[in-house]
């Protein structure tokens, strides 16, 4: 198990927030996906038994030749792919009716070859299921991803290649936003100490065992504070009809 901050883990007591939020986009697709499924960015499963039980054939995709071994000793019916993306160069045209792929965009340098080659793969009247961080609400850089988008940037990508982009957020509750201000609050404590804005001026690779090393410290601490880390579930974020005000976007790009 792969158990960074970036990955988030279901395991760590101190991830469970940003797990269940991660969790629940697996939850919202296993009622809408059937068919020929392909995830991109499998991971180490989150929402793989989600997505194998609603689909007829299941095909995962991810760049850790380790966890797609694993995967496939766990899920022997279901199809394995190690590969960098994209272009997804094994995959014919016309051959998903969905593909499922959360919280990945921002890792993909070419995110428009991206956006193309899920077009490309998708049957006719095929959805392209995607999740995202929304820019607005982060509270620092992460030098884990290329790049974030905010609501308007992330449609007219997916626009230049699906005719119909729905777009709709994540987001949560009470609970959830009470956790997120004293995140906002602990965070900033930290990075008023960047004096030089070295977080926006560094290469990404430079930040990101230092930025995993403090959002370890963080996530702890916030656990320890008072507990709320540890209750929020899954059932306390929500689809959103106002993606701009979302923690996260959930884009449905139909060929």
């Amino acid at each position: 198990m792969y158990k960074t901050t970036e990955i988030t883990s279901a395991d760590i007591a101190s991830d469970n927030p940003v797990h269940q939020r991660l969790l629940f986009p697996y939850i919202e697709a296993a009622k809408i996906v059937s068919g020929n499924v392909l995830e991109i960015g499998c991971g180490w499963g989150r929402g793989l038994h989600l997505l194998t039980e609603a689909a007829d054939q299941y095909t995962g995709i991810d760049k850790n030749a380790d966890l797609i071994n694993a995967l496939g000793k766990a899920y022997p019916k279901s199809t394995f792919i190690q590969a960098n993306i994209p272009p997804l160069s094994t995959l014919p045209d016309d051959t998903f009716d969905y593909i499922v792929t959360f919280q990945v965009i921002e890792h993909i340098e070419n995110d428009d070859l991206f956006v193309k080659e899920c077009y490309r793969v998708l049957k006719p009247g095929g959805k392209l299921l995607l999740t995202t961080v929304n820019k607005t609400f982060s509270l620092t850089r992460n030098p884990w991803h290329v790049r974030e988008y905010v609501a308007d940037e992330l449609k007219t990508l997916m626009r230049k290649y699906f005719p119909t982009v729905e777009t709709r957020g994540v987001h949560g509750n009470e609970k959830v936003m009470t956790y997120y201000a004293q995140n906002k609050a602990s965070v900033e404590k930290i990075t008023r100490w960047d004096l030089l804005d070295l977080q926006h001026r560094l290469p990404r690779r430079l930040l990101q065992i230092p930025y995993d090393l403090m959002n370890r410290l963080n996530r702890n601490r916030l656990l320890q504070q008072d507990g709320l880390a540890a209750e929020i579930n899954y059932t306390d974020y929500v689809v959103s009809q106002d993606p701009a005000g979302s923690l996260d976007f959930f884009y449905v790009g139909i060929k």
